[in-house]
């Protein structure tokens, strides 16, 4: 009988747990400020924003209000470079098919902003899916992102959308500058100074003098 045992057979999902975890930038969403246009609720843009293990929760949720368009302003702590988007969306006659996303464009303060903007990217959106959609993004286009405004319509049954969740995938721009202020610092003594400038002083004693 062989000794080989396999592993737990969830092994594979808690591997994919674990990276999408730590690629997930909810953690430099800044949560308290999210908010949204034409909700039933305003206050439940909120909800749509959650952590990586609660991503296919459908408690909690944003509904749109008087007809099928919504946008939901997120802003994030950091500036940060995205490659892709992920939707849980309602299902039925509430899945909304296309989204607008505008990247750093806080001032969107209605429709009418909206419409009269062009967005940084159109997305037709997949239907019929039950869990989270990842929609890859040209990181070119969003390398350096300290908002997004995503503006969801065109529903199914065209009255109402519904979104569960939303996140993201990407990394935070942070940059260095030690190595700027080092370049800055003026060796203390010879021994200090660079080696390129060692040699250079060193061949020059040595040159003759002309006479």
């Amino acid at each position: 009988m062989s000794d080989f045992t396999s592993g737990p057979p969830d092994a594979e999902s808690n591997a994919e747990q674990l990276i999408g975890n730590s690629e997930s930038l909810y953690g430099v969403i800044d949560r308290q400020n999210v908010h949204g246009l034409n909700l039933t609720v305003p206050e439940d843009a909120k909800e749509t924003i959650k952590a990586w293990a609660d991503r296919e929760s459908t408690v909690k949720y944003a509904d749109s209000n008087v007809d099928d368009q919504m946008i939901i302003h997120i802003p994030f702590s950091q500036n940060v470079r995205l490659k892709s988007l992920l939707l849980k969306l309602g299902r039925g006659e509430v899945t909304p098919r296309h989204l607008r996303v505008f990247a750093n464009y806080p001032n969107i303060v209605d429709f009418s902003d909206a419409e009269n903007t062009k967005p940084s990217l159109n997305i037709s959106l997949q239907e019929g899916e039950t869990g989270v959609i990842e929609y890859p993004l040209r990181v070119a286009s969003f390398a350096n992102v300290t908002s997004l405004s995503l503006y969801f319509d065109d529903a199914i049954g065209g009255e109402s959308s519904r979104v569960y969740y939303i996140g993201f995938k990407g990394d935070t721009r942070q940059y260095r500058k030690e190595g700027m202020n080092k370049l800055e610092i003026p060796a203390a003594n010879a021994a200090d100074a660079p080696l390129v400038d060692r040699v250079s002083e060193r061949n020059a004693a040595q040159q003759p003098t002309a006479k």
